[in-house]
Parts: C-alpha cells; structure tokens; sequence
C-alpha cells in the first residue's frame, strides 16, 4: 500500500492526537500511525493543568472530552502518617488539575479530526524506517499493517511516539538520560464512597506515596521506591509494604486488601528524564517525550506535550505554504519550546528533592 500526505505522525497519544487534528482542521492532509489498537496501556499521565484546559478550549475540544467524562480534583494534601500536614485548594479556578481518561481525550479528539476527509489514523501499524531523499531529507515512512507492508511519503514527519521513541532512534537523533534515583509502583483500586476528588501525597521512607482520584471512581496509586529495587522488592511479603499505606487511609484497608493481593497488581515504571540533542532535521520534528522524556513528578509530561503540539501546528502549517521543510526553518519550533522544556525538567528535580520539606513541622528537620 502506497499513501500520499503532508505531513506524518508517528505516535497516536494525545500530542499526536491533537496535532492531527489541528492540521486537519487547517486542511492540511496528515496521517497519524499508531502502533496499538488504540487501547492504550493502563498507567500513564492523565491529569491536566489550567494551561492545557485552555488550549484545548481555544481549540473547541474541552467540552467535547468533558462530554465522555472527567473529573475535576478539589484539593492537594500532605499526609505524615494520618495527619494532614498541608492542604492546597484552588484560588482562580474551580479545580487543582482535572482528570481525563486517556481513552476519553483519544476517543473525542480523534472523532473531530475524523470529520475531515484530508485526515486519516492507521491503527495497529508499526513504523520500521523512515525515508530519505538523495540530499538526506526525511520524505515518509515504511511501516507495516497487519503483516501488509505501506509505504507513506510525506513531506515531513513528526515523531509523537513517546520516551522509547522509535522515530528519534531510526533518525540517529541522540538523547540524554537521566535517572532521578526513583522508581515508581502504580495501582489502580476503587475509591470509597465520599472520598473528594483529590489528590493526597504521603511521606514514606523519605519517597513520596500518592493518590489521585480519577474519574470513574478509581484511585491511581503512585508508589515511588528506590531506583531499580523492584525485583528485590516483589520477593518479599507484600503486608509489611502496603502498611504507611493502610495507616495513612484505614478507610481504605478493605478495598486495598481485595484489589492489591500480590506484588502482580503492581505496574513498575523506570523513571528517568531525557534531553534530545535536537528536535529537528531536514523534514522531521519529534516532540513530547520523544524529545524531552519527563518524569511523573507535578503530573506535566501530559501538559508538556499537548503545548508542544499547540505550538508545533501552526510553524507546520507555515512551512508547508512555504514549501520550506528545512531544519533550520523547523527549529522555530525547538526554539520556541526548548527553554521552557529545560526549566520544568529543573523544576522536576526541585521538587524531587524537597518533598520532604512539605512535612517539616512534624518531622521535625
């Protein structure tokens, strides 16, 4: 199989998403390639800041996502044990971060792009090389359906696909790692009834133990344990673990008892941050993780990523009246976000390190 577009996008998260769709709208043929069959795996970023909120309003797709579902958080705490030491309620907005199902925010956005006949998503497709021109500008990709082999040219293409970014790798784009001395244990149980959309941060050990309501009354668990310990870890009984976390919500004992039985009904992530050495090249941008991998602290990859592609959009839409898909000209993109990319992952670390300054009064430091 043979496609023609302007522009291809090689990952079908939120950022892919988004930018599918509002080059779309902009009448610009684009083709967004995603791996899966669109259900994507369980434990990932889905809370969103009041950034992000307003561009998905500029946009007309706030409301179309709230249509699905989503929950809107009430309030922060900082527990020592079962003492709230610290609670942060909202002061401009009626929320602290909003909740969106990721399935919700795919399934809306990808159902507006889908109205536009210039814009087309292949799922369970797999890109295994990207194509370049005698001068070395990246002009499509080769990429596999089902077994079917399809070829699609583009005039430029754009790596969507996340912190193991297939496109940044066959594109010989090098990223930087770093580990933050963390790893982080997620669980999903049912939240009781009455519990506030919140979200509740625990001290234990000296790492942080946190617990975000989500819509559809589930509480994600976020559980960070020394880097690489999780194999150590799982061969241990599992009670004397799940003890700070019974002691800070005795409300909880049952539904943790019945939902978390074995070290199996923890997903571990490897936690790490990463800076590309460049997000462009003759023909091809990478964004969010891809180029930038963050880690879960403060809940921004999600909002990085989504701005990335709210800037990216409109520097696509110029190049592409222009005719100019050089590097140098993609790099207003690079240029425009780099910065800001460089001071969160700052922050990241920040905050990594003080979160026990949050409990001070009472541990006594």
């Amino acid at each position: 199989m043979n496609l023609q577009t302007d522009v291809c996008i090689v990952g079908g998260g939120p950022a892919g998403a988004l930018l599918g769709y509002l080059l779309a709208e902009k009448g610009i043929s684009t083709i967004v390639v995603e791996r899966t069959s669109g259900n994507e795996r369980e434990f990932r970023g889905e809370h969103i800041n009041a950034e992000t909120e307003a561009i998905l309003k500029e946009h007309q797709l706030f409301d179309k996502i709230e249509a699905l579902g989503l929950l809107k958080m009430k309030k922060v705490e900082y527990l020592y044990g079962s003492n709230i030491v610290k609670s942060i309620t909202p002061t401009d907005e009626d929320h602290i971060g909003i909740h969106i199902p990721q399935p919700h925010f795919l399934t809306a956005v990808s159902k507006e792009a889908a109205q536009f006949p210039n814009y087309q998503l292949l799922l369970n497709t797999s890109v295994n090389e990207l194509v370049q021109d005698e001068k070395g500008n990246y002009t499509g990709v080769k990429a596999k359906q089902n077994g079917q082999e399809i070829n699609i040219s583009s005039s430029i293409v754009v790596g969507t696909d996340g912190r193991y970014s297939t496109v940044r790798k066959l594109a010989g784009i090098v990223a930087s790692e770093e580990t933050h001395g963390y790893d982080v244990l997620w669980a999903k149980i049912p939240a009781p009834a009455g519990w506030v959309p919140s979200t509740k941060m625990v001290l234990v050990n000296g790492h942080q133990l946190a617990l975000f309501t989500q819509t559809g009354g589930l509480i994600q668990i976020g559980w960070n344990i020394e880097e690489g310990t999780f194999n150590t870890l799982r061969k241990q009984p599992l009670e004397p673990f799940l003890e700070p976390l019974l002691i800070s919500f005795p409300e909880l004992e049952p539904i943790v008892r019945e939902h978390i039985q074995s070290w199996k009904n923890f997903v571990c992530l490897k936690v790490f941050s990463s800076k590309a050495d460049t997000w462009v090249k003759d023909g091809l941008v990478i964004l969010g993780d891809a180029a930038h991998t963050m880690t879960p602290t403060a809940a921004i990859g999600i909002n990085c990523a989504i701005k990335d592609a709210h800037v990216l959009a409109p520097i696509l839409e110029q190049a592409l009246i222009d005719r100019d898909f050089s590097e140098s000209r993609l790099k207003e993109f690079e240029v425009a976000r780099r910065t800001e990319i460089e001071q969160q992952q700052e922050m990241q670390f920040e905050k990594e390190e003080s979160f026990q300054t949050n409990f001070l009064e009472v541990v006594g430091h």
